[in-house]
């Protein structure tokens, strides 16, 4: 028996000592500053097969703490951008291994090849959405949001700046999430994001009920860029261009271990030139007005950007930022009216309409979040967050009609506007996961919007300003809605599952005050949403979605006012405007190879009260008024294909293709408008890598002209090119780009009814841009920004 006792304690103590913990320990820092490196890998591994054994990262301050039972082994540790270090089966003191302070080389080849990666723009897809990571796409050099996004696929910005997906204008565009200033319908306010601000633009065509039920074809929410690593990083950007186009900015960050403090700085000077031609033809009387004008919009433009981050904790955060923009405008114009006689082929009168407006447009909006991640998992996410925006407008201009011959046409003409919009957004989101597979999100909102505008006519008359009562008036907007929603998801490893329901209440009023035109609307509704995804194969999946839209009307489908800048060619809105829903159903197949990935979709839209511009002509005097109307059902069915192949090192292609068919029924002034009409757009990008550093992208778009309620829209198609070249090492970048190479894009309108004709054509023209963007401090180069902050 004590012979067996005594067996049993050595062979305990044996085993015991063999599998004595092994305690590996030391501190990553870089070599020149001795500055901590956070979350460089640290891996044990075998040293014959070189087989990870475990693992660990460091914290923020560089330390690492890793245990093992095993003898031998080697010790890696590594980190994007530096230089690997290897320790070859070191020496154990006491059950240790300190290896102290491990300082490691930065790999400026492998930099290299980091920045190169960073510039390729890419598509993921996601459960719900899919994922425009924005590298540097040349056509876009010193641009705005708007020329970054008509490179999305799917996404089409026309000649106006007006935004749609897959044809349908009814899209909500939010920044980083949330209803914004910047994306409000006043002003060239996206101009202010360049695409060095973005980081990625998602692309969701059926919304889940997490999301607010505005925007009847989709959601586009642009992402900004914001720095997260320690010490100090910045960059610069100047550019220039013609038309005039000259602009710097400043981007700054500041990490330390419990503040974030980040800054934007922006200014500069634009032009925006525009031909347009018109004319509008009275089949009742034979008569024709024929206007061609040039017009501008130039504006000089500062924007400041402030906030931080305040790490409490690990896991609580509070952000606080701040954004003022103000830009002064100036709009020159002068329009040339000729009014013919069409039975004879006669001029009866030849006039001119200059204009000069001068306005000033204040913008500021503010941002307090709070959000806190709980400990028993990283998804487990409580986030509230205020937004509060202001936009206003002081705008005064002044017409004056000169005769040139025939007919008298003299006349002096002001206008005036005080505009001022605020909205108020809060919200709060609770996303928990209640396994690994299934998680519940939730949450509530509440978005306030008041509006007031006050605008007056006033004409010369026998040397006396006389107000028009029927163009002056104030118009005031309130509108309230209240949001709460709940969803469920299941993601396995092949299959997911989303369902979610919203509910929204709705509160509309507008006054015309001078008049005491008031119009009321209140309405409550449920939104659906329902999308699933099924891997068929490591690089086969499936995906389908079913969401509710609404299209609320906006601010300025209501507001009846107008520019009279062309006074026989008005844009005007319509107090009495119904809200427009849609049902949208998709099915997608996305297949990904090592050099080629592609998209198939079919897609169906369903909308009642769709909302159509529709031109009223006034016979006498041969004016015509397009104003939104609730103009019926619009069924629409089509198909999408996009593909990314990469053949060559040096080259990229990149293509879009949309197709849709739809049916239109209903009625306009008791008459049917019941027809069927096609639509459908391509996009081509392709990006060579040329020698000495050198990069060149070509896109090229085409939209097909299409059958409208009146008449026609024609077709449209343009080429943009970009090109750049890095210098001093990387650090600064040289680009060109030309944007409507050759002066093609141009939109036109065809208007054909029983007692009248009209025809609209517009012009951007070319415009070309030349710019140099440098960064400075921790960033290697501007376009490697390392790890970004992800917003949820």
């Amino acid at each position: 028996m004590k012979f067996f006792i005594l067996i049993t304690s050595l062979l305990i103590f044996s085993l015991t000592s063999f599998s004595q913990s092994i305690t590996i320990k030391g501190k990553v820092v870089k070599e020149n500053s001795n500055e901590p490196i956070e979350f460089a890998t640290v891996v044990i591994k075998d040293p014959e097969t070189q087989k990870n054994i475990t693992g660990s990262s460091s914290d923020f301050d560089g330390n690492f703490m890793i245990k093992t039972e095993v003898e031998k082994f080697n010790i890696e540790i590594s980190v994007v951008g530096f230089k690997s270090k290897v320790f070859q089966t070191p020496t154990v003191v006491q059950g240790e291994i300190n290896l102290g302070e491990v300082h490691l080389t930065q790999d400026s080849e492998l930099l290299e090849e980091l920045v190169v990666r960073g510039e390729k723009s890419q598509t993921e897809f996601r459960l719900d959405k899919r994922v425009f990571n924005v590298g540097k796409d040349l056509s876009s050099t010193g641009a705005g949001a708007l020329e970054v996004l008509n490179n999305v696929p799917s996404v089409n910005v026309n000649i106006e700046g007006e935004i749609s997906l897959r044809g349908n204008s009814g899209v909500e565009v939010l920044i980083n999430g949330k209803p914004s200033v910047l994306t409000s319908e006043q002003g060239n306010a996206l101009g202010s994001i360049t695409a060095d601000m973005i980081d990625r633009i998602e692309v969701i065509t059926n919304p889940s009920a997490k999301y607010d039920a505005e925007g009847t074809s989709g959601i586009i929410n642009i992402v900004i860029k914001k720095e997260e690593r320690k010490g100090t990083n910045g960059s610069f950007t100047v550019n220039t261009g013609t038309p005039h186009n000259h602009s710097f900015g400043l981007s700054l960050n500041h990490r330390t271990e419990k503040f974030n403090l980040f800054t934007q700085l922006g200014a500069g000077y634009r032009e925006l030139p525009n031909d347009a031609r018109n004319f509008n033809k009275n089949l009742e009387s034979d008569s024709s007005i024929y206007s061609t004008g040039e017009e501008f919009r130039n504006e000089n433009f500062y924007n400041v950007v402030l906030g931080t981050d305040y790490y409490i904790n690990n896991r609580n955060v509070v952000t606080v930022s701040g954004n003022f923009a103000y830009e002064i405008e100036d709009q020159p114009s002068s329009t040339q009216f000729r009014l013919v006689d069409e039975l004879t082929n006669t001029e009866l009168s030849r006039w001119e309409r200059n204009e000069v407006t001068e306005a000033t447009n204040p913008k500021w909006q503010y941002e307090v979040q709070y959000k806190r991640d709980h400990a028993d998992d990283e998804d487990h996410v409580l986030l509230f967050s205020a937004l509060g925006s202001y936009f206003g407008k002081d705008q005064s201009s002044e017409f004056q009609d000169i005769t040139i011959s025939g007919a008298e046409n003299d006349g002096e003409q002001q206008t005036r506007t005080n505009f001022e919009e605020a909205e108020n957004t809060f919200k709060l989101d609770y996303t928990k996961p209640i396994s690994e597979k299934v998680t519940l999100e939730t949450g509530t909102q509440y978005v306030i919007t008041h509006v007031s505008n006050d605008f007056a006519v006033s004409n010369l008359e026998n040397g006396i300003w006389v107000e028009d009562p029927e163009f002056t008036n104030l118009f005031e907007y309130d509108q309230g809605v209240f949001g709460a929603y709940g969803t469920i998801a299941y993601e396995a490893e092949k299959w997911g599952i989303k369902g979610g329901l919203r509910l929204e209440n709705t509160d509309l009023q507008t006054l015309l005050v001078n008049t005491n035109e008031l119009n009321e609307q209140n309405f409550t509704n449920l939104f659906p949403s329902f999308h699933t995804s099924y891997k068929i194969a490591k690089n086969y999946s499936i995906q389908a979605g079913f969401s509710r839209r609404v299209r609320r009307p906006r601010l300025w489908d209501l507001n009846p006012f107008f520019n009279p800048r062309n006074n026989f060619n008005i844009r005007t809105g319509n107090p009495e405007l119904r809200p427009e829903f849609s049902d949208s159903y998709e099915i997608s197949n996305i297949y990904e190879m090592k050099d080629v990935s592609m998209s198939f979709s079919v897609y169906h839209l369903y909308s009642t009260d769709v909302v159509e511009r529709i031109a009223v002509f006034d016979n006498e005097n041969n004016r015509n008024v397009i104003m939104p109307f609730n103009i019926g059902t619009n069924r629409a069915t089509g198909v999408e294909y996009n593909f990314k192949y990469e053949p060559l090192d040096w080259l990229t292609i990149n293509g879009d293709f949309n197709y849709n068919y739809f049916i239109r029924e209903g009625q306009l002034e008791a008459n049917s408008i019941d027809f069927d009409a096609d639509r459908w757009t391509s996009k081509l990008n392709t990006k060579f890598k040329l020698p000495a550093d050198i990069d060149l992208e070509l896109t090229g778009q085409y939209e097909s002209g299409f059958e409208t309620v009146q008449g026609r829209m024609s077709e449209n198609y343009f080429l943009d090119l970009g090109a750049r070249k890095k210098i001093m090492k990387g650090r600064g970048v040289l680009n060109l780009s030309i944007r409507d190479v050759f002066a093609s894009r141009i939109m036109e309108n065809f208007v054909f009814q029983d007692d009248f004709e009209s025809y609209s054509w517009r012009q951007r023209g070319r415009f070309i841009t030349f710019g140099f963007s440098y960064g400075f401090g921790k960033g290697e180069a501007m376009e490697f920004s390392g790890q970004k902050r992800r917003f949820r």
